[in-house]
């Protein structure tokens, strides 16, 4: 199975774990939710594996420059609305191998997944 990176293709993060990949001969499907969007499927489904708190990036700008009242007494379901609305606020990238969802970018937990064994 093809494992899938979610996040947004001019994101530095994600050029890194692009390279790291590529230079592994990693095959992984590409998806840009900054132009093609994300679903609440996905975003529950990655709620269910990893929490949402480890999902929402409260370190980026998008989610600093928001209204307080979207920024506070966050929840689940909150959560799931902002990022639908802001894709930004979505931690970079979401690695979905079928096994694991890595959440971030290290690559020593990407190797720890079994990714770029030889």
């Amino acid at each position: 199975m093809t494992s899938t990176m979610f996040g947004i293709r001019n994101c530095d993060t994600i050029k890194k774990a692009r390279t790291w990949l590529d230079e592994r001969d990693v095959a992984y499907a590409f998806h840009d939710y900054k132009t093609a969007g994300i679903d609440a499927a996905h975003l529950h489904d990655w709620i269910g594996r990893v929490g949402w708190e480890v999902l929402l990036n409260r370190a980026g700008t998008t989610f600093r420059k928001l209204p307080e009242a979207e920024r506070t007494d966050l929840d689940a379901d909150k959560a799931v609305t902002l990022m639908l609305a802001q894709p930004s606020v979505i931690k970079r990238p979401v690695l979905d191998t079928g096994e694991t969802l890595l959440v971030g970018f290290r690559p020593e937990r990407y190797e720890a997944a079994g990714l770029g064994s030889v």
